[in-house]
C-alpha cells in the first residue's frame, strides 16, 4: 500500500511539474513573439537615428519637415539575378493635426525589383510619405507602390535644393541604406501591407493601421516612446 502511495505522487508531482513546463514554455512563446514587434521598433529606431546622424548624406530636414508620415522596413531582403524580389517588415507613423508622431503601426513590404543584382542583400527601406492624400492611400490594407501613389528616389544632403522635378510632384520618397551606402532608391511595383497580427502581438488589439496612426487608439509601449521622440526631433 506504501508502495502504491509513493508511485500515485511521484505521478502527481510529474504532471504539476510538466504543467508548469508547459505553462512556462508557452508564456516564453508570448514574450518572443511580443519582443520581436519591439525589436522591429527598436530596428527602425536605430535605423532611422544612423541615418540622420549623417548630415551630409541624411535625408533633407526640408522635406522630413513636410513629411505626413514615415515608414521604416530594416533589414529588407533582396534577392535575385537582373530580376529580383523585395521582401521587408517595417513600421509607419503619422504625423498628427497638433504636429505630434503616432505610435507605429506594423507593415509588410513584398514585391519584385529590377536591377543588376547578384546574390542576396539585406537593404535598409525608408519612405517618406509627403503628400496626407498618399498617406491615407497607404493606409489602405493592400498599396501597390507606384500604382496607387506616385513614388520617386529621394535626395539626399543637407538641403533639397538639388530635388528634380519629379521628386518635387511625387507623393513619397523612397531611400535605402545598403553596405552602408545611402541614397534614393525606386521601389515601383511592391507591395505594402498592413500587418493586424503583429498590431495584435504588440498592442493586444487586433487594430487596423488607420486606427494607430490616425485614430491613435493603440497605447504607447515601450519602446514607442524612443521612436515617437526621436522622429519628431528631426521631422519638426
Amino acid at each position: 500500500m506504501m508502495h502504491m502511495r509513493v508511485v500515485a505522487a511521484a505521478v502527481v508531482t510529474v504532471l504539476v511539474v510538466a504543467g508548469d513546463a508547459a505553462s512556462l514554455a508557452g508564456g516564453a512563446g508570448q514574450n518572443k513573439e511580443e519582443t520581436d514587434e519591439a525589436q522591429r521598433v527598436s530596428a527602425a529606431t536605430a535605423v532611422f537615428q544612423e541615418i540622420m546622424s549623417a548630415e551630409d548624406k541624411a535625408i533633407p530636414k526640408a522635406i522630413l519637415g513636410k513629411a505626413e508620415g514615415i515608414a521604416v522596413f530594416p533589414s529588407t531582403l533582396k534577392a535575385g539575378f537582373v530580376v529580383g524580389g523585395m521582401r521587408g517588415r517595417g513600421i509607419l507613423s503619422a504625423r498628427g493635426e497638433s504636429g505630434t508622431w503616432s505610435a507605429p503601426a506594423f507593415l509588410t513590404l513584398t514585391g519584385g525589383s529590377v536591377g543588376l543584382q547578384i546574390g542576396g542583400q539585406a537593404t535598409d527601406l525608408v519612405l517618406v510619405i509627403i503628400e496626407r492624400r498618399g498617406l491615407e492611400t497607404l493606409v489602405r490594407n493592400q498599396f501597390k507602390i507606384g500604382a496607387d501613389a506616385s513614388v520617386a528616389a529621394g535626395p539626399v544632403g543637407r538641403d533639397a535644393q538639388a530635388a528634380t522635378d519629379l521628386q518635387l510632384r511625387a507623393q513619397i520618397l523612397s531611400y535605402s541604406r545598403a553596405r552602408g551606402v545611402f541614397a534614393g532608391i525606386s521601389i515601383t511595383g511592391s507591395t505594402i501591407r498592413q500587418d493586424v497580427d503583429a498590431n495584435n502581438r504588440f498592442y493586444g488589439r487586433r487594430l487596423e493601421t488607420r486606427q494607430i496612426v490616425f485614430e491613435r487608439l493603440s497605447g504607447a509601449p515601450e519602446p514607442v516612446a524612443a521612436w515617437r521622440e526621436m522622429v519628431g526631433r528631426y521631422a519638426q
